[in-house]
């Protein structure tokens, strides 16, 4: 199991913690792999950007138009976290009481 998401990232925190096992990538270090991107935007749509997020408050209207694989690939820490490759190849996003369920049984 794969989680993407910011070390400093509180839900990605909680989410470590609880799936002690998986593998961490901070994609502001590592990035998302490109065709992990394109899956999880034609997966879960606009709400993979965060548009809550103190990264996107502080970017321009002009920039904030750019298509959202633009806009993930210039600034990753826009991303909802975190993204979550489980070990049956599905992809799962946030860390809401649904993700858990299905991930923790």
């Amino acid at each position: 199991m794969k989680l993407y998401g910011l070390h400093n990232c509180d839900t990605c925190r909680k989410a470590r913690k609880a799936l002690p096992e998986s593998e961490f990538i901070d994609v502001r270090e590592a990035g998302l792999p490109s065709t992990l991107a394109d899956r999880a935007l034609e997966q879960f749509g606009e709400i993979l950007v965060n548009r809550r997020s103190t990264t996107w408050r502080e970017l321009s209207e002009e920039v904030r138009k750019q298509p959202p694989a633009a806009l993930l690939a210039a600034y990753p820490s826009l991303m909802k976290r975190p993204l979550i490759l489980d070990d049956d190849d599905e992809l799962h996003l946030g860390w809401g009481s649904d993700v858990q369920e299905k991930l923790l049984g």
